[in-house]
């Protein structure tokens, strides 16, 4: 469940990195829970070439983070966030993250 979590969340930041073809399988294998055989049958392809993509796709997504780092800059501006007192301060940083 963790991994399936850091997976969404490093989708949300790193998705426009990708083709088209790993996001539709990663959408609808982590967004709408489809069976890898019912996302093959969806788009004629063998459920081996789905299982393949997706795994591709999660070590690129993982993989961009280790470059990149973005979701970890994001958890850390929450975090430094929180300790902001400034009502006003606040709501206007929370609309840049």
């Amino acid at each position: 469940m963790e991994d399936y979590i850091l997976y969404n969340n490093l989708y949300d930041c790193y998705y426009k990195l990708l083709t088209e073809k790993q996001r539709n399988y990663f959408e609808a294998y982590y967004f709408s829970n489809l069976s890898l055989s019912e996302i093959a049958e969806n788009y004629d392809v063998s459920r081996n070439a789905v299982y393949k993509q997706i795994q591709i796709t999660v070590n690129k997504l993982k993989e961009y983070e280790e470059k990149l780092g973005l979701y970890a800059k994001k958890n850390n501006l929450l975090k430094i966030l929180c300790k902001v007192k400034d009502e006003n301060i606040r709501k206007e940083l929370e609309k840049n993250i």
